[in-house]
């Protein structure tokens, strides 16, 4: 009997997000689980140092770079390869996309990601123009201009310019929320700035626009986040809408690519189905992503899943 991921190879990219496309030092193709196709990535921290220290997190900051500068030029010019790579269809004969199957082609997002925190870059309202204007060149108008955040500069001057620039170009703010207590915060996130901060940072910036609340759940030493835990998540939630901020929808996630860390693993589908059903039943809308070839309902590794799309 054929695999859920043979029937849908676009799986077994879920599981892999490689930074390193092409000799490229800023820019690189992946398909996602959460955008639903292929995202653009845009990676403004070479040396991957961060600022969170996230026990989920799977980029390996063993090899760092020389410099964590980021040149806007450079940036363009990778830019516009990977546009010439996918509107030739040179991207999908390129052997790691070959087998993407037609439903995961379209180009669904830039995203400013990478290896640590986007925003701390100082040139980050440049490059946010300089995205802008390549998605425009490209035509792409209806292509999103995603931001994948831990809302920890969300308040800072050049991050609120770059927002601006990103509100009119189909921009959207994906702000990480993973605790409901500071104790949780500090167990997961490991930060230097305090929970309550980056709520305050999530909503002043959901104030101007909506913005999407990624959330990350997993079993740490094999244990879930607890009904007290969870409750107080939600009282983040409510006191985001409150304060006047505005909530689209959460995304609840679990681990899809093994952590560093081997003492956090994904949680089962129904873990991650009873969270979103909590957010739901307190009334904001949420999608939930599921870790892919991880670990099935019983807690148990597998090698196939279910078709990885997002449930409302």
């Amino acid at each position: 009997m054929p695999t859920d991921e043979s029937r849908d190879p676009s799986l077994r990219h879920y599981g892999s997000h490689p930074r390193d496309w092409c000799d490229n030092q800023y820019v690189y193709p992946v398909i996602s689980r959460r955008s639903g196709g292929l995202s653009i990535g845009v990676n403004l921290s070479p040396a991957a140092v961060c600022d969170f220290n996230c026990v989920y997190c799977q980029v390996d900051r063993s090899r760092k770079a020389q410099s964590d500068a980021v040149d806007p030029d450079g940036l363009r010019r990778e830019l516009y390869d990977i546009v010439v790579a996918v509107q030739s269809g040179a991207l999908w004969k390129a052997p790691a996309f070959a087998d993407v199957p037609r439903n995961r082609r379209s180009v669904n997002d830039f995203a400013f990601s990478g290896n640590a925190e986007p925003t701390k870059c100082p040139r980050f309202a440049e490059c946010v123009d300089v995205v802008a204007e390549v998605r425009c060149a490209a035509g792409w108008t209806d292509t999103k201009i995603v931001l994948i955040t831990n809302a920890g500069h969300l308040s800072d001057p050049k991050v609120v310019a770059g927002l601006a620039v990103m509100d009119r170009n189909n921009g959207q703010i994906w702000a990480k929320l993973d605790a409901g207590t500071e104790e949780y915060f500090r167990k997961v996130n490991r930060a230097s700035i305090t929970l309550a901060e980056i709520v305050a940072n999530i909503t002043a910036a959901a104030r101007i626009r909506p913005i999407v609340i990624q959330s990350l759940f997993a079993r740490l030493d094999g244990v879930e986040p607890d009904k007290a835990e969870l409750s107080a998540y939600l009282g983040r939630l409510n006191a985001i809408t409150q304060d006047g901020g505005r909530v689209d929808h959460v995304q609840v996630y679990t681990v899809a690519r093994r952590p560093a860390e081997e003492h956090v693993a994904a949680l089962p589908d129904s873990s991650v189905d009873r969270i979103a059903n909590l957010i739901r039943q307190a009334g904001f809308r949420a999608e939930s992503y599921y870790g892919v070839g991880i670990v099935g309902n019983d807690g148990s590794p597998r090698d196939d899943h279910p078709y990885d799309k997002p449930v409302s």
